[in-house]
């Protein structure tokens, strides 16, 4: 009997241990595409106890934040708040609510509206995909937020750096940091307690996305086979798929890799790396594309965009983009003076910020008005779409784009520094995720801008 070597030396039969290695690759293939996307959580599933138990205890963690209207300015003991919510087969522990309900409500979020989405009769959805993290994904039914599992050393670096993280979404609210809403921990009887964590989910609302990235500015196993054409399944893709294309974004280009160099320089000083810059994009209908130069979508995404008396830290009022008022809807002077840099023009060719400063009969408020547009600036706001999740949406002239910065719990410890030592002798001419910060942050940003037009 021939051995493996004899074999691949046979002549004619020398291909065919080849061939049924390639047979067994491409049916573990198609077998990991088969766990690939996302499943809802029925009765048979088995997260399904799991997820009754946290739509329960979110409900109730949430209607005591209705029950319990929120202080005008946030103190060291609501970041060190903790609520225990005893239940029949369970009890939950919400951290620091009063913050992350201010942080819902500068973003625009009613607690009803929260609660109901949380907590709506539809299951939770599971979200699989390729990722090597061993949390477990859920997003709500209408896919507007993200429950992720995490452990009790990630939630500690979370709430330890709470306070930074607000004062950074309040000096800078149209940031594309990844928004965390809500942090729980669950315990079941004779089980191990799970912490988890809520989010705004990036990808919101995504019926017509047509492809999704997950983009960390390195080389190294950043490729993944794209789905099969017709298929259903749900695969984010990486940087190495990406090459060749871009973010064509025109005048929106400059704001955005500003912001995403003051985002990344905020993580740098938290010493992290490893975060992913999350991409996705659309094409943009005929209707979408008309809407964008009306004059009322002019206002209404000027009203999304500034407000520049409130902010995450106190609850009084929204602060980036939030409900406005239908007794409301007229511009404020300031608001369409700010914008004037990014205003398009009406169709004779006129300039509508000039037409709305030969309005302007008060020399007064000129100089209010020019203090509005120096913050507007430095906080490096944008007219925000008038459009769903505003703050992660990003026209360009032909497609829209969902971006947002997420996973920022990799602290850069002297693991990470063993393994940085252990890829540069390993993989000496390739790029690799694990780097020390201040490089992480330099070669994010410089795959952004080489990408981005």
């Amino acid at each position: 009997m021939m051995n493996r070597a004899e074999m691949e030396m046979s002549g004619p039969g020398m291909s065919r241990p080849r061939r049924t290695v390639k047979r067994r690759r491409w049916g573990r293939l198609r077998q990991q595409w088969k766990l690939l996307g996302l499943f809802e959580i029925d009765q048979q599933h088995e997260f399904y106890s799991l997820t009754c138990m946290m739509k329960e205890g979110l409900y109730a963690a949430v209607q005591n934040t209705i029950d319990s209207p929120l202080p005008d300015e946030l103190s060291e003991k609501d970041y060190n708040l903790e609520v225990t919510q005893i239940h029949k087969d369970f009890r939950m522990e919400t951290y620091a609510g009063p913050v992350f309900a201010s942080l819902r409500r500068s973003l625009g979020m009613t607690e009803k509206e929260y609660q109901q989405s949380l907590s709506s009769e539809g299951s939770y959805l599971q979200f699989i995909s390729n990722s090597k993290s061993k949390a477990d994904f859920f997003l709500t039914n209408d896919k507007r937020f993200f429950l992720k599992t995490q452990s009790k050393r990630e939630v500690r670096f979370l709430l330890s750096n709470l306070r930074i993280y607000m004062e950074h979404l309040e000096k800078y609210p149209h940031s594309l940091l990844v928004k965390f809403l809500g942090v729980h921990r669950i315990k079941m009887a004779h089980q191990r307690m799970k912490y988890f964590i809520v989010m705004q989910s990036v990808f919101y609302p995504d019926d017509r996305i047509t492809a999704r990235y997950d983009i960390k500015g390195c080389e190294m196993s950043r490729w993944t086979d794209p789905a099969p054409e017709g298929s259903q399944i749900i695969v984010v893709l990486k940087d190495l798929n990406f090459e060749g294309q871009f973010i064509k974004l025109d005048q929106q280009c400059p704001w955005f890799l500003r912001q995403v160099e003051i985002d990344t320089a905020f993580l740098q000083t938290l010493n992290v790396l490893d975060y992913s810059l999350l991409l996705a994009h659309q094409p943009l209908h005929q209707d979408e594309l008309s809407q964008s130069l009306s004059f009322a979508t002019l206002i209404m995404r000027a009203k999304k965009s500034v407000n520049a008396t409130s902010s995450p830290t106190h609850a009084t009022s929204p602060t980036v983009p939030g409900v406005v008022a239908e007794e409301d809807s007229a511009p404020l002077s300031s608001e369409l003076h700010s914008t004037q840099c990014h205003m398009p023009s009406g169709n004779d060719g006129t300039d509508i910020a000039s037409l709305e400063e030969d309005r302007i009969e008060q020399p007064s408020r000129v100089g209010a008005e020019s203090a509005d547009l120096q913050m507007f600036q430095a906080q490096n706001r944008r007219l925000l779409p008038n459009f769903k999740n505003p703050l992660h949406v990003i026209d360009g002239p032909e497609q829209r784009y969902f971006i947002g910065i997420i996973d920022i719990f990799t602290v850069y410890g002297f693991k990470k520094r063993l393994e940085h030592l252990w890829k540069k002798l390993r993989y000496p001419r390739q790029t690799f995720s694990t780097v020390s910060p201040p490089a992480y942050c330099h070669r994010l940003c410089q795959w952004v801008q080489d990408h981005t037009k």
